[in-house]
């Protein structure tokens, strides 16, 4: 499978076009639109999540309900669009008109802004900034959530958490399942299933706002019921974890990632890092515990999956860094463009969004036929297979 997304920040709208969704699954908008408020809600948003409701419109690949095998076509409209219609028109403009295009010459540090104008030759940064927005993680979100369905019918999970923000750090909860870490995450203004730290999470993004800062996090997924094998060891470019890893980090801020006891693992010897092999009759192989979560040799375990990324601070502030004008050369403030202290409880569900993504993708090349039934029994008899190996 793969996806594209199109669309600027404050364009007419958002498009995602995914290919290779197999025929027959069950899919509606409401399926997607859970997700897309999901991500939009989160303490420390800013004004724009009150300006949009994001609300999918499938425009291809579904009928009645169902995937029909061919492209799908989702699109969400941006509701502010209509107060940005002469800045971001499509049509060409006059000489004179020059003055609506309102130029940024000012680029922001910690942006996309001077390094893509330097690349696409742009002198107006709006040029840059509108695409390279994480309004863009709206339509991936609505992908992800087609592959959620994808897993969901062949019996695995995906939940995404914050587990901390601005140096606040959740203890570790202990769940019965992930659908009840989810329940206990969806209740929290800040995406945490921990109660006891979730009022110093939002203690420290109010004084980020009333600062005019920002403070940024880490984010967790965990993904249940994968069965073992999934990926694979004979290519660089197979490997699952190396493809989980890469879609972390090209989420907007994000600057690292790591799996099971991730960093940790430099600290510990070899003999407190490997997972041991335990076998049990009519269960087949596990672990006794699960620091690699879940993986070894590219390859899925059959545990869980645990992947981690670090959210920095957005670099949009209300107390603007130093940058250069590109016309003057004189030092200003960067520009303000409206934005959020804190968009770490969002970036969980964007994260969550693009694991599934790259699991369900995995399963179905792995599986893969061009009916949701037939995979269904293929993963079945892997299932089965590793119980009995």
């Amino acid at each position: 499978m793969r996806y594209l997304t199109a669309g600027e920040s404050h364009g007419p709208q958002l498009t995602t076009i995914i290919e290779g969704v197999p025929a027959g699954l069950p899919l509606t908008a409401e399926d997607i639109n859970t997700n897309l408020a999901r991500r939009q809600k989160g303490y420390g948003r800013g004004r724009r999540m009150q300006i949009e409701k994001d609300q999918v419109q499938i425009a291809g690949g579904v009928r009645h309900g169902k995937t029909l095998g061919s492209p799908i076509a989702l699109v969400v409209e941006n509701k502010d669009w209509k107060h940005w219609t002469n800045i971001m028109g499509i049509e060409p403009i006059k000489e004179e008109e020059n003055e609506i295009k309102r130029q940024i010459s000012r680029p922001r540090p910690g942006h996309a802004d001077l390094v893509g104008g330097i690349k696409y030759g742009h002198r107006d940064m709006r040029n840059v900034l509108e695409r390279s927005s994480a309004r863009e993680t709206t339509v991936r979100v609505a992908a992800g959530a087609v592959a959620k369905k994808i897993l969901s019918e062949l019996g695995i999970q995906v939940v995404g958490h914050v587990l901390e923000i601005g140096g606040v750090r959740a203890n570790e909860v202990s769940y019965r399942s992930l659908k009840d870490l989810m329940e206990k995450t969806e209740k929290s203004e800040v995406r945490c299933a921990d109660e006891t730290v979730e009022k110093k999470m939002m203690e420290v993004i109010d004084n980020a706002k009333a600062n005019g800062d920002s403070i940024g996090g880490i984010v967790e997924v965990v993904v249940e019921g994968v069965p073992a094998g999934v990926g694979s060891y004979v290519h660089y470019d197979r490997k699952l974890d190396g493809k989980i890893a890469q879609a972390i980090v090209s989420i907007n801020a994000f600057k690292g990632v790591e799996f099971g006891i991730g960093f940790e693992a430099a600290r510990r010897f070899g003999s407190q890092v490997h997972d041991e092999i335990v076998w049990e009759k009519g269960k087949g192989y596990s672990r006794k515990t699960n620091r690699l979560g879940g993986f070894e040799g590219g390859m899925t375990t059959g545990m869980p999956i645990v992947v981690r990324g670090v959210m920095k601070p957005i670099p949009t502030l209300y107390k603007p860094l130093q940058s250069v004008d590109i016309e003057t050369k004189e030092p200003f403030q960067a520009s303000i463009e409206r934005s959020d202290s804190c968009a770490v409880p969002a970036a969980a569900v964007v994260a969550e969004a693009v694991v599934a993504w790259e699991v369900a993708n995995a399963i179905v090349e792995q599986f893969g036929v061009d009916r949701m039934d037939l995979i269904k029994e293929n993963v079945e008899r892997v299932r089965e297979y590793a119980r009995d190996f």
